[in-house]
Formats: structure tokens, C-alpha cells, sequence
């Protein structure tokens, strides 16, 4: 599929949505064990899991939509089911993929299925955003401070 380009409406869009997180399996990150990251803004829950798994970094990545071109309820669910295995061939253990759901405040478009994924590193995680022809995944590194990353 050839790549459209990305509109400032839709990075706006990008910068703007909810990815929401957890609850996580196993790992407790009390007080809440759902969260909400934002582009730019340290997230103290995602620090707590960082330490409570051990790991330094995470991507929140979706198999949705590819392109942010609508596509069927259906194919999303296989995408993101296709996606789910391949997650598990980068990771030492299941919880250390945590469902999510990148959420439009808004409300004008539907939540899209996602992971949060323990210990995936910056380039393993723009290439899968490449492989499943994803415009933007968000990584945070140690810091706690989700970014928007553009795979291409």
C-alpha cells in the first residue's frame, strides 16, 4: 500500500489522543491499575510499572487501521490478533504485553485496539510500526514520557 502523507490535522489528532493502558497483568502499579498516557507528559504510572517489571522503555503500538485509512471491524481484530503473536516473539513473558486503546477525546472516531509492550526498544518498535504500516507508534524511554515516533 503506498504511504499517504501525514496531514497536520492528523498529527494534531495523533498528539491529542487518550492511549490508554492496563489494566496490567500481574505487575501491581497501585494507586490506579489503569492509566492514561500523553504525548510529552511524564507518566508516574508508567514509571511505577517500569520499575515493578524491571524494564526501561515501552511502546504502545496498534495494528489498527493502517495508515489511519478506516478499514472493517474485522480486519482491525485480525490485524491486531496478527500483531498480538508477533509481540510475543519480542518479549520474555505474556504480561509484558498489556492491552490498551488509543481513545479520541473528541469522540469523532472510534478507539482503536492496542498494546503497551515492556522493554521494546526504539528501533524494534519502528520497524513493527513499519511492518503493520502504522504512521505514528509512541515510545517512552526510562524517562517516562511517551513520545510520538514517526516509523517511516
Amino acid at each position: 500500500m503506498a504511504q499517504p502523507e501525514i496531514s497536520a490535522e492528523l498529527v494534531i489528532a495523533y498528539r491529542s489522543t487518550e492511549y490508554c493502558v492496563g489494566p496490567p497483568a500481574g505487575l501491581d502499579t497501585s494507586p490506579s491499575r489503569t492509566f492514561i498516557l500523553r504525548i510529552d507528559q511524564y507518566s508516574e504510572p508508567l514509571s511505577r510499572l517500569f520499575f515493578a517489571s524491571g524494564h526501561r522503555c515501552a511502546a504502545f503500538i496498534t495494528a489498527c487501521n493502517p495508515f489511519s485509512l478506516p478499514q472493517s471491524p474485522e480486519l482491525n481484530h485480525a490485524a491486531c490478533a496478527h500483531l498480538r503473536v508477533v509481540l510475543i516473539h519480542h518479549t520474555s513473558r505474556p504480561e509484558e504485553i498489556i492491552e490498551g486503546e488509543g481513545r479520541d477525546p473528541s469522540g469523532a472516531w472510534s478507539g482503536e485496539k492496542s498494546f503497551l509492550v515492556l522493554g521494546l526498544d526504539l528501533e524494534t518498535s519502528k520497524e513493527l510500526g513499519r511492518r503493520f504500516e502504522q504512521n505514528t507508534i509512541v515510545w517512552a524511554g526510562a524517562d517516562a514520557i511517551p513520545q510520538l515516533v514517526f516509523p517511516r
